[in-house]
């Protein structure tokens, strides 16, 4: 395909990832079901992670009282309490212990013969199990940042509008939701339908980010 023809479903793709802005206003009277949330986040959980782990955990936060309970968390931002809802995302350091399920669910689709998926899972809780607690929340938090990415521009393709949100008190939200240590808070998303549209940025140009072959920024 020649670099000027584009087919529709990539103009479609391309219009989602222009469209999409961080919206802070929302509609506090909309909400999303739970049949089509649990649908976004089965998009979601498309996104690529380390050794396919998927170490991502989600907290829906949709019930009203519980947003209220989290607003102070999240330093008063209005539309934690005005959004559809709020959807944490967290890190699972011990998703390695999921590692014979994954591969054997795999096994069994025909992906990989048994000895293959035996291996895999040896290596990998060997590897993962072993690793120090920072290399470990690095992995599952660039794993996080994937998902919620592909989370967000899922939402935008089904014409609802989100902000993520790292300005919360990640100690005060593990204690009063019930997260456990195993557990690494990697951001927050509210979601819902704007009433006011997402303030319009500027980016640095490509040739202002990117090198090739040697980087001389």
């Amino acid at each position: 395909m020649s670099t000027t023809t584009v087919t529709s479903k990539e103009k479609a793709f391309s219009e989602v990832i222009r469209e999409r802005r961080s919206v802070r206003a929302y509609d506090p009277n909309f909400t999303i079901s739970k049949e089509e949330m649990t649908e976004l986040l089965g998009e979601a959980i498309l996104a690529p992670s380390s050794s396919n782990l998927q170490p991502w955990r989600f907290l829906v936060i949709d019930d009203q009282q519980m947003k209220e309970k989290l607003l102070p968390i999240a330093w008063n931002q209005q539309q934690v309490v005005e959004a559809s809802a709020v959807i944490a995302v967290l890190g699972d350091l011990e998703s390695y212990k999921l590692a014979d399920k994954i591969y054997t669910r795999a096994f069994e689709a025909g992906y990989m013969p048994e000895d293959t998926k035996n291996a895999f899972v040896e290596r990998t809780v060997k590897t993962y199990g072993s690793l120090p607690k920072d290399i470990a929340t690095r992995i599952v938090s660039t794993d996080g940042g994937l998902i919620s990415m592909q989370l967000m521009l899922a939402a935008k393709a089904r014409g609802y509008d989100t902000v993520p949100m790292g300005g919360y008190d990640a100690v005060k939200f593990a204690e009063a939701f019930g997260i456990g240590e195993r557990y690494v808070p990697i951001m927050l998303i509210a979601i819902g339908k704007a009433a006011k549209p997402g303030h319009p940025t500027v980016r640095l140009t490509v040739d202002e980010v990117a090198s090739w072959n040697e980087f001389t920024n």
